[in-house]
């Protein structure tokens, strides 16, 4: 059998929420906002029916435009930075860089898997990086081909290390820190306790890319000659602005509270600039962003097809039904099988409600009463949260920053489950020792 098409595994997924709204009863929690993060969070005790929506297969088709609307901060950040590198890419400027740090990398290739891995995963435990990977592909992308790296272990080394940073973070603010405000615990509390962890987590993530990457080494691609490159000053001035824009890109995400929109704008000027200094022209300039657009469209339609099939679902009103449905069993098991119980549901959960955040202020107040019920730690729940639906990003088809990777780097997503899965139930099992280890010692 072949394994479908990623389009093809998303849509199937849509008719599957679909049918899913016939079958299970609508409900709903009732909902208030709050002032800690923002957001409006659920309230436990509320869960009750309400009339049915089932969602027709007409409805379940104009999701995907709603999807891609309500995606589209997402997307147009793909568009742009694809674009904008292609126009980078035109200059010959991106190219020349990337040998230079070949040649300087002599027989220190190794050390190419480890740093980035680190890089990436600091970005996933402090901002939740994922879909800002996207605009690091093409650089990526020539220097692995360079080293006679494949494809997969682009993916790998940035978008799974960040999914496994983010996963095991003490501070990620879209995680932990929102799930440690709606459970009324201080924030950063625990930090220590998951550092630990969060060690031990990626050196096994990157233990397994660096063994695939030995098993799968090619013949490095040679340096080719691009034709209509700039002069070597002009390369130079090329590559200054792309790494201001890159500075730019980190104190405006980590300082600014910077969202997609302002992301977008700037690798938009960032392209503007570099067509302009690299001599390409208006039309040259223009043409190189309508190519990188084209490159971009199939990894921008995937965002969308993905963010639809939660629209389908919450149409349905069946999110609430799923979630109580799954998480009331778990209030008459012993404390330890409860806690793991509840990263086993917080996984299946991460399929339909793919958010970070919005799985946290979805579960959390349901969760948080029945820990206390129960005599497990409110910090444990959070690990729980943390360990189950967070490191399920590296998995999940409606994880639209990882459909997206895998689209633009050219990896088929049964390829990416096959090398990902061992090492993703390794980590499971890490998580799950974090918890048994949590409620031993009474972490709080």
């Amino acid at each position: 059998m072949k394994f479908p098409h990623p389009l093809a595994l998303l849509a199937g997924c849509i008719l599957a929420a679909a049918a899913a709204s016939y079958v299970l009863p609508a409900g709903r929690y009732e909902r208030r906002d709050d002032a800690r993060t923002g957001r409006p969070i659920v309230v436990a005790g509320t869960y009750h029916r309400v009339p049915p929506a089932p969602v027709t297969p007409f409805q379940a088709v104009v999701s995907v435009p709603k999807g891609m609307a309500d995606a589209a901060a997402v997307i147009f950040l793909v568009f742009l930075v694809g674009g904008a590198f292609t126009v980078v890419d035109r200059t010959g400027a991106l190219r020349h860089a990337v040998d230079w740090l070949v040649r300087r990398l002599q027989d220190r290739e190794t050390l190419v898997i480890p740093v980035a891995a680190v890089f990436f995963a600091t970005g996933g435990a402090l901002e939740n990086m994922a879909e800002e990977i996207l605009a690091m592909v093409p650089v990526l992308l020539l220097l692995t081909r360079r080293l006679g790296l494949d494809t997969l272990t682009v993916v790998a080394m940035s978008t799974g290390a960040a999914a496994v940073g983010a996963a095991f973070s003490p501070i990620n603010p879209f995680a932990v820190q929102i799930a440690q405000r709606v459970s009324d615990l201080p924030l950063l509390s625990g930090g220590l306790y998951r550092t630990v962890f969060l060690v031990l987590a990626v050196a096994v993530w990157i233990w397994g890319t660096m063994r695939y990457a030995s098993r799968t080494r090619v013949a490095p691609e040679q340096a080719g000659v691009v034709a209509g490159t700039a002069p070597g000053a002009r390369k130079t001035v090329v590559l200054l602005v792309v790494l201001a824009t890159f500075a730019g890109f980190v104190y405006g995400v980590l300082r600014l509270g910077w969202d997609f929109d302002q992301m977008s704008a700037l690798f938009f000027v960032m392209g503007v600039a570099v067509g302009a200094l690299g001599g390409l022209g208006v039309t040259g300039t223009a043409d190189a962003f309508v190519e990188g657009f084209a490159s971009m469209a199939y990894p921008a339609m995937l965002i969308g097809f993905a963010r639809a099939i939660y629209v389908v679902m919450d149409q349905g009103q069946i999110v609430d039904t799923i979630v109580n449905a799954l998480f009331s069993p778990l209030s008459h098991l012993p404390v330890a099988l409860s806690a793991f119980g509840m990263m086993v549901v917080q996984t299946a959960l991460h399929v339909p409600v793919p958010s970070n955040s919005g799985q946290a202020v979805l579960t959390m107040p349901v969760l948080v009463p029945l820990s206390d019920l129960l005599g497990l730690s409110r910090q444990v729940t959070v690990l729980t949260y943390q360990y189950g639906a967070v490191l399920c990003e590296l998995l999940t088809p409606t994880n639209a920053a990882l459909m997206a990777m895998l689209a633009a780097a050219g990896v088929r997503y049964d390829k990416w489950l096959r090398f990902a899965v061992p090492l993703y139930l390794a980590l499971f099992a890490l998580g799950m020792g974090a918890v048994g280890l949590g409620i031993a010692i009474g972490l709080r």
